[in-house]
């Protein structure tokens, strides 16, 4: 059994940073994700999407991030079970837990921290028959490394953020790429969809708006799909890669059963500290709600540090913490 001060269920942006609010108070964090390696949302759609609001960073791709809090947490020696989805929640009559992953690895801890990013998401698919026949033949829900599309044929359906940022991104890469969007207008940010519609202009790539596509064509390996427009115009497209952008639908998974107080998939808190109402569990990141939460990394990164100085208490009970400053104290292992 592995044994921690604080056990963080989900490896994202987050949870790392959580690892590291958690060091300079000197407790020791073990992380749990369901992904094969850490960095979450940032490493598994979009390691190669920049991120803009950072503080000290006017710009960063989401992978580096996740190479900077990797950085920064390693004087502090976390541990890692990677690839196994938590499943169990048990509380220990001393107030202590154990919590149980899916292969059966048991974390003994006496704090638990959900950082879980969106839970256990799953990406929207479109109805489109014979679609689930081609995923990893040419039909993918997202970007893991875009040098896989150059000089490619690519289709990218969606209207939303993802769908505008990786047409951008993609369009000087590819050979050929199509941006079918069912509407007239975007649910992007009104900057990238100016972009888009200025690179549809500039004949860099083709824009089909009031527009779906119906079917996916190939042997073995998509080739080709249909696209109807405006419910009239059917026409084949021959395309290397389909890429449906239609969101991920969240889904807590079995966090459902542990006894949280729930707002649809999120989880309640109290924003003293970010704490549920099982004490001695805390929610920080996406996965949490309370009155005016922003789904953002850095309200995450904030809500971490004032979860770590509530967490204290419990780990260390009747020691008192002076607040220091890391220019001070600076980094000390542990």
């Amino acid at each position: 059994m592995i044994q921690t001060d604080i056990c963080i269920v989900g490896a994202g942006p987050v949870g790392l940073f959580a690892v590291f609010e958690a060091g300079l108070l000197k407790m020791r964090c073990h992380v749990v994700d369901a992904l094969p390696a850490v960095g979450g949302q940032l490493s598994e759609i979009y390691p190669k999407k920049p991120i803009y609001d950072i503080p000290g960073f006017p710009e960063v791709l989401a992978g580096d991030l996740v190479k900077n809090l990797e950085k920064q947490i390693a004087p502090f020696h976390p541990t890692f079970t990677l690839g196994e989805r938590v499943e169990e929640l048990q509380k220990q009559e001393d107030g202590s837990f154990i919590v149980v992953t899916s292969e059966g690895t048991q974390i003994a801890c006496k704090v638990v921290v959900i950082a879980g990013g969106l839970g256990s998401f799953e990406p929207r698919k479109p109805a489109i028959d014979n679609l689930e026949h081609f995923e990893g033949k040419g039909v993918t829900y997202m970007v893991r490394d875009p040098e896989l599309f150059r000089s490619k044929k690519l289709v990218i359906a969606g209207g939303g953020d993802s769908a505008l940022d990786w047409t951008i991104y993609l369009a000087g890469l590819a050979e050929e790429l199509t941006l079918v969007h069912r509407g007239t207008t975007f649910r992007g940010a009104p900057e990238s969809a100016e972009k888009v519609m200025s690179l549809a202009e500039e004949g860099k790539i083709k824009l089909l708006l009031k527009s779906n596509v119906t079917t996916v064509q190939g042997n073995g390996k998509l080739n080709a799909v249909s696209i109807s427009v405006d419910n009239e115009e059917q026409y084949n497209l021959e395309t290397d890669y389909l890429i449906p952008l239609f969101g991920l639908v969240p889904k807590l998974g079995p966090l459902e059963n542990w006894g949280l107080d729930l707002d649809k998939n999120a989880i309640v808190v109290n924003t003293v500290d970010y704490s549920t109402n099982i004490p001695g569990v805390y929610a920080i990141g996406d996965i949490n709600t309370y009155p005016g939460k922003l789904k953002l990394i850095l309200c995450g990164f904030h809500e971490a540090a004032l979860m770590a100085q509530s967490a204290y208490n419990i780990i260390n009970p009747g020691k008192k913490y002076v607040l220091k400053y890391t220019t001070v104290n600076g980094i000390q292992e542990i």
